[in-house]
């Protein structure tokens, strides 16, 4: 069985050293992808929860991340401990000037003989203090709080300039594309964060405080002070585990809305696309006019149809339509997934002359009755052709 230990010494040295937080922004923008490209993965709710943290917050944070490396402006546990050893130096002297006899008015500070001691810990820690001072003066960093606000609204800018700058390009504003550019966006960031925080002391180095945040939360859950606070830390794993049950439950099973479908005949212009005009009025006998039949399916499940074309001698009268005779044309089926559009080509080649013939399609799903009609059809549509 291989250590993990040694698994570990057989990754790349660069990605060893990598800070936990840049690595797990590399993690997650991988996994991100996969959700996305693998076949089975991208028709599960994860591709939801993956790609909103993936637009609304890692670009924003890496690009945070090679801004800032530094730590926050807030005082270290180092600039901390020098101011207070600065006072205790301050506090020491003016007890060795008090023991020497220098006498001072109410308000003065002792000044030390020069040349003793007294003044050498003075003078050091004069030094010491300004040196703080140009420290906390110069630190450039941003604290964790402002860290995560700047993401999310860093995010929400760079994602929509990195879709403008694709809709120039010959790949345009589609999901591969975007995904593609907002994860290499993300990647470079990491790779130059990582670059400038490795370029700076190691005390200086902005680091996310992981291991101190299990270790209290560790502490809160399992060692709490009295059995009030017992009670609370159960009461809040419950709400967690709920809230996050929920919010899975409302990705995985989305509220349905009305369920239709769609069903419209469409023609071909000259520039090769299709338009929902141009339909045939007048046609000889034998004569095939070219048309598209298209299928929307929003009925939140794969449904088979089966379209039913009809010539029909049909007259007009009260705003009421009396079909005298009828002839089947043609007949095809197809299958559509939900929110799919399918499109057939169909020739309609009238068989017999007259007047006001009305072409008439029928939409069934499923199989269609024995005789097709336009009452026991799901949806239908229809044309008025002149037969020469």
């Amino acid at each position: 069985m291989v250590d993990r230990r040694d698994a570990w010494l057989l990754l790349p040295g660069p990605v060893r050293r990598l800070p936990a937080d840049l690595a797990a922004t590399v993690v997650f923008t991988l996994a991100t992808l996969a959700t996305v490209f693998v076949p089975v993965v991208n028709e599960t709710p994860l591709r939801a929860a993956f790609g909103l943290a993936f637009v609304l917050f890692l670009p924003g944070y890496a690009f945070i991340a090679a801004l800032f490396p530094e730590a926050g402006t807030g005082a270290s546990d180092g600039e901390s401990s020098t101011s207070e050893n600065a006072l205790d130096a301050e506090a020491s002297t003016a007890d060795a000037s008090d023991a020497a006899g220098s006498t001072v008015e109410a308000g003065d500070e002792p000044s030390p003989v020069p040349g003793t001691a007294a003044a050498e810990r003075a003078s050091e820690a004069d030094s010491t203090s300004a040196t703080a001072g140009l420290r906390s003066s110069d630190r450039s960093g941003i604290d964790g709080i402002e860290r995560v606000a700047l993401s999310f609204g860093l995010s929400i800018a760079v994602v929509p300039l990195i879709g403008l700058v694709l809709n120039f390009t010959p790949w345009g504003i589609r999901l591969v594309p975007v995904a593609t550019a907002v994860a290499g966006f993300t990647l470079g960031c990491v790779a130059v964060a990582a670059r400038r925080r490795w370029d700076l002391p190691e005390a200086e180095r902005f680091a996310v405080p992981y291991r101190e945040w299990l270790a209290a939360g560790r502490r809160e859950l399992f060692e709490p002070d009295d059995r009030t606070d017992a009670a609370l830390n159960a009461l809040l794993a419950v709400s967690v585990l709920l809230a996050v049950g929920s919010v899975g439950y409302a990705v995985a099973v989305p509220p349905q809305g009305e369920q239709f479908t769609e069903f419209y005949l469409l023609t071909e212009n000259s520039d090769g696309e299709l338009v929902a005009d141009g339909y045939p009025e007048t046609m000889e006998r034998g004569e095939a006019a070219e048309l598209t039949v298209g299928i929307g399916n929003n009925e939140y499940e794969a449904t088979s149809y089966t379209v039913v074309v009809q010539l029909q001698d049909a007259e007009t009268a009260n705003n009421s339509t009396t079909v005298l005779d009828r002839t089947e044309l043609d007949r095809f089926s197809a299958t559509v997934a939900h929110n799919e559009t399918h499109h057939e080509r169909h020739a309609l080649r009238p068989t017999r002359t007259g007047e006001d013939l009305r072409v008439q399609y029928l939409l069934y799903r499923g199989e269609p009755p024995a005789e097709p009609t336009g009452d026991n059809a799901y949806r239908e549509l229809h044309l008025w052709v002149d037969v020469e």
